[in-house]
């Protein structure tokens, strides 16, 4: 059989790979083929459910605000050329104990960046919100600039783009069962169906797939599977977004929830982003519903902190890759095979800027400093793992 062969070859075409072929086809003169399981935007892998908060200042660590800066400006670009509607600029609050982790960690982002973002007490809080109730124990963070993606738009938006390219093709229904060094340099792709796919350089971006790949390989990668939910709830206009920010809560007891007004009579929706059960690669999902915490974990915040909410109207189950520390994973653990994963329930925000920092490393074999956050020797237990 012969094995086709480009310049690039990008394995998995969701949020990350769509970004990167986008920014190549705009940017780059070399030759792409993008490989997915399934045909984007599908549901089996992390950029399902209609929705993603975008915010800058960030409670994960001030080191990612010149990443979501750019991001917000490659999002409205997008916007701009698309002619879609890609961002609402709702504003998000960021709502725990004042000692909270998170809550220190948003404030000291918008301080160190210069920021716009108003601190309210809880009683202040459910004040200009209605919706809340919440008291002075609670501290709440709202930045004005900060909105909410529509994934799936987003997504069908850079499909749509690169299919128009002469130079980027898309193999959809491409399962890549093994990845192995070229007999001429390079690498080469091998799919369930017999198919066999070789380029100069890669960018495995695949999700639950990227660990077992990469061990067959020699490479241990610490990157885990969550199983996670969310739902929808009815709601009266308190909630409509007009009237209502996106927002992320942490509970005196530490955990932490997100949430998105009613967006365009879709509900009130709500996840919780730590916990989690854990799932082996390829491993099925059970249905939401089908583990006995799957609404109660819900319902009791919802309860608790937003009363007026009405009945459930549905849930839905994603995966989580998470790595040990919750950062990103994008490095290039052997010559010309570049990984980026681990991307823990927040990366989506920054798929534009990843896209176009991935394309930078594909196409001119250079890292941006932006990416040094999210290396591998940061993982003391891995050093010497490449066989």
């Amino acid at each position: 059989m012969t094995t086709p062969s480009t310049d690039y070859l990008i394995i998995g075409a969701g949020s990350m790979g769509l970004a990167t072929a986008d920014w190549l086809a705009r940017h780059g003169e070399a030759s792409v083929q993008l490989l997915d399981a399934h045909s984007p935007p599908h549901e089996h892998g992390a950029h399902h459910g209609e929705t993603r908060l975008l915010r800058q200042a960030y409670g994960e660590g001030s080191s990612y605000v010149p990443l979501a800066r750019r991001a917000l400006r490659l999002w409205k670009q997008l916007e701009q050329e698309s002619g879609e509607t890609l961002f609402l600029p709702t504003g998000v609050v960021n709502v725990g104990p004042p000692e909270a982790p998170f809550i220190e960690q948003v404030e000291a982002s918008a301080r160190q960046h210069g920021l716009a973002l108003d601190s309210l007490s809880g009683d202040q809080l459910a004040r200009r919100w209605p919706g809340w109730s919440l008291d002075t124990s609670m501290h709440g963070c709202f930045e004005h600039d900060a909105g909410v993606l529509y994934v799936e738009r987003i997504l069908a938006c850079w499909r749509a783009r690169v299919e128009r390219s002469p130079r980027i093709a898309l193999a959809t229904g491409a399962q890549v069962i093994r990845l192995e060094a070229g007999a001429q340099g390079g690498w080469v792709a091998i799919c369930a169906d017999g198919r066999r796919f070789a380029a100069e350089r890669v960018l495995l971006c695949a999700g639950q797939h990227i660990a077992p790949l990469m061990a067959e390989l020699g490479v241990d990668l610490p990157l885990t599977r969550v199983r996670k939910t969310f739902a929808w709830y009815a709601c009266d206009s308190r909630y409509a977004q007009a009237h209502f920010p996106g927002f992320s809560l942490t509970t005196p007891s530490g955990a932490i929830y997100y949430g998105f007004p009613d967006i365009e009579g879709a509900g009130f929706k709500i996840g919780r982003h730590d916990s989690g059960q854990p799932l082996e690669p390829g491993e099925t999902m059970a249905a939401f519903g089908k583990h006995e915490d799957d609404v109660s974990e819900l319902q009791q915040v919802v309860d608790r902190y937003f009363p007026s909410i009405k009945a459930l109207r549905h849930g839905a189950v994603c995966q989580y890759i998470r790595t040990p520390d919750e950062h990103f994973l994008i490095d290039e653990p052997l010559p010309g095979l570049i990984v980026a994963g681990g991307f823990s329930g927040h990366g989506f925000k920054f798929a534009s800027a990843l896209g176009e920092a991935l394309g930078i490393w594909l196409d001119q074999q250079r890292r941006l400093p932006e990416l040094a956050l999210f290396g591998l020797a940061r993982f003391s237990s891995l050093e010497g793992s490449v066989k």
